[in-house]
C-alpha cells in the first residue's frame, strides 16, 4: 500500500510539473484577456499546435467570432488542467478541441486519450451544460506514420461516442489529407512534416466551417 501510494504522489507530482511547462503560455493567455476580455458565447479553438500555429484562423474563419488558445504542443491532460483558465472563462458556445497527436506520440495509449476527452466533455457539462463540443480528428502527418494505426482507433472511439452523446460532434478532417489513391498528401506540411502549411490550413478551415455553419446559430 505504502509503495503504490509513493507511486501515486510521484505520478501527480510529475503530470503537475509537466503541464506547468506551460503556464507562462496560460499567463499570457489572461494578461491578454485583462486588457481585451473577448465576449462570451464566442467559438473557442483549444487544444496543440497545429491550433497554436494556425496564423491564419481570422481569416480562414472570418465568418465567425473565434478566439485561438492553441498552446505548446499540449497533450488532453493538459487541456483538462488548464480548463477553468482556458475555456471556462469565455463562456463559449462553441467548443473545437484539438489534442491527441502529440499523446500518442509521447507513448500514451488511444484507450487512456480517450478516456481525458471525456472527462473534457463531462467538464464541459457540468460548467457550461449549453456548449456544443466538437472534436477535430487526430491527423496523420509525414513525421508520424509510425503511429497513424493509433491515430485511427483514437478517431474511432471518439467519432462513436460522439454519436451518442448530445452537444458533442466528431469533425472527419484527417480523411481529407489523403489522395484518392489512398496516399497521405506531401504538400500539406511544412519543413518539419508534421506541422500544416497554407494548403493543409485550406483543408482544414473548409470542414470547419461547414461545420460551424450548421452548429454556431
Amino acid at each position: 500500500m505504502k509503495k503504490i501510494l509513493i507511486l501515486t504522489i510521484l505520478q501527480i507530482s510529475t503530470f503537475y510539473a509537466f503541464s506547468q511547462k506551460y503556464l507562462s503560455e496560460i499567463q499570457a493567455f489572461e494578461a491578454k484577456d485583462s486588457i481585451d476580455m473577448p465576449a462570451s458565447g464566442k467559438i473557442l479553438l483549444v487544444g496543440s499546435s497545429t491550433f497554436r500555429l494556425w496564423t491564419t484562423f481570422k481569416e480562414d474563419l472570418k465568418d465567425f467570432p473565434v478566439i485561438n488558445r492553441g498552446f505548446g504542443g499540449s497533450q488532453m491532460s493538459d487541456l483538462n488542467f488548464f480548463f477553468e483558465r482556458i475555456v471556462t472563462k469565455y463562456q463559449p458556445k462553441v467548443i473545437l478541441v484539438y489534442e491527441g497527436g502529440n499523446d500518442l506520440n509521447a507513448g500514451e495509449s488511444p484507450d487512456s486519450i480517450f478516456r481525458e476527452f471525456k472527462e473534457f466533455v463531462q467538464k464541459v457539462k457540468k460548467q457550461l451544460p449549453n456548449t456544443v463540443v466538437g472534436f477535430c480528428s487526430v491527423r496523420p502527418s509525414l513525421a508520424r506514420t509510425h503511429i497513424i494505426a493509433k491515430e485511427k482507433d483514437l478517431n474511432q472511439q471518439v467519432e462513436k461516442y460522439c454519436k451518442k452523446t448530445k452537444n458533442v460532434y466528431f469533425l472527419d478532417i484527417q480523411k481529407d489529407f489523403y489522395l484518392p489513391n489512398g496516399e497521405l498528401m506531401s504538400d500539406i506540411f511544412v519543413a518539419d512534416k508534421l506541422h500544416l502549411n497554407a494548403k493543409g490550413y485550406g483543408i482544414w478551415a473548409e470542414v470547419t466551417r461547414k461545420f460551424l455553419r450548421k452548429e454556431y446559430r
